[in-house]
């Protein structure tokens, strides 16, 4: 395979227990499940995958709880980050890794942790924008919204960018993975149907081609009891920087999502599609003055 073809994949997975079993079974199970798919990618040549948001326990924020705290660790001194990073040195895999973190005793980050494929851990990316709205996605209540910018990681496979879920309503984050040298943006995400489910294949694409990189848009499947806010639809995909969708998943059930990316087709899109030579930077204070 060409040095600019990147072989990428993407987790969704389903609960693998009730939300109402101890946190520690659920957060067990559902880590052992993650692992044999991440095995499984890797079996496929899969270079660099992304799991869905929050993996290692139900959408949560579907409730105000503070049993749920107990889901969270440090990262990258808690157990799973150096278990992910154990398993990517392993299989020699990049890995974008969404958790609960807890930087400090009450202060929560909904976080990805991003790994290289030699183990090595590279830095996070805590979730900017946080939704707090019907039916059930009481985010505010858990975490704090993200402080370290809008980083991109030089990983073996390309540069990495990571927005997360409902970060993805929000044009100028995007820009600014692009403009740091993204080839690849996963977002890792818990998108339930009804009135989001249209922008699932048009806010993505459009962020592609806006920007002239790789999606890789993840999204949990499933409902998950005893709050059933709404089915999460799957459907996680790849697209490329013209918007195309390359690969799709299933919508109900767990899938390992694959496409071969082809790096270089930044390049050539990029020289027919002159967005960022045409920038008119020093126009767009309104954007943050208001």
């Amino acid at each position: 395979m060409s040095k600019n073809i990147i072989r990428s994949g993407l987790i969704q997975a389903t609960l693998c227990e009730s939300a109402t079993a101890p946190i520690e079974k659920i957060k067990r199970a559902m880590i052992d499940k993650h692992v044999a798919l991440i095995e499984q990618a890797a079996q496929k040549g899969v270079q660099v995958l992304c799991l869905q948001e929050l993996f290692f326990g139900p959408y949560f924020p579907a409730e105000q709880n503070v049993r749920w705290t107990a889901l969270a660790e440090p990262i990258p001194d808690g157990p799973t980050t150096r278990l992910m990073c154990d398993l990517a040195k392993k299989l020699h895999v990049v890995m974008v890794v969404p958790m609960f973190e807890e930087e400090a005793p009450g202060i929560y980050y909904n976080t990805a942790a991003v790994i290289d494929a030699d183990g090595t851990f590279l830095g996070k990316y805590r979730k900017s924008h946080l939704p707090h709205c019907e039916p059930g996605f009481w985010e505010k209540f858990y975490f704090r919204p993200g402080n370290l910018g809008y980083p991109v990681f030089d990983t073996r496979v390309g540069k990495i960018g990571v927005y997360i879920c409902y970060d993805r309503h929000f044009p100028e984050g995007a820009r600014c993975l692009g403009l740091a040298g993204a080839e690849i943006v996963f977002n890792p995400s818990a998108t339930t149907a009804g009135l989001a489910e249209y922008l699932w294949k048009l806010e993505q694409p459009a962020h592609a081609v806006a920007n002239q990189y790789f999606v890789g848009a993840i999204n949990r499947p499933g409902t998950e009891a005893p709050w059933n806010i709404g089915e999460f639809f799957g459907t996680s995909y790849f697209c490329d920087p013209r918007g195309q969708i390359l690969a799709e998943g299933a919508r109900d059930k767990d899938d390992i999502v694959v496409a071969d990316l082809d790096l270089e087709m930044i390049r050539t899109t990029r020289h027919v599609w002159q967005f960022f030579r045409d920038r008119r930077p020093e126009t767009y204070e309104p954007l943050v003055d208001l």
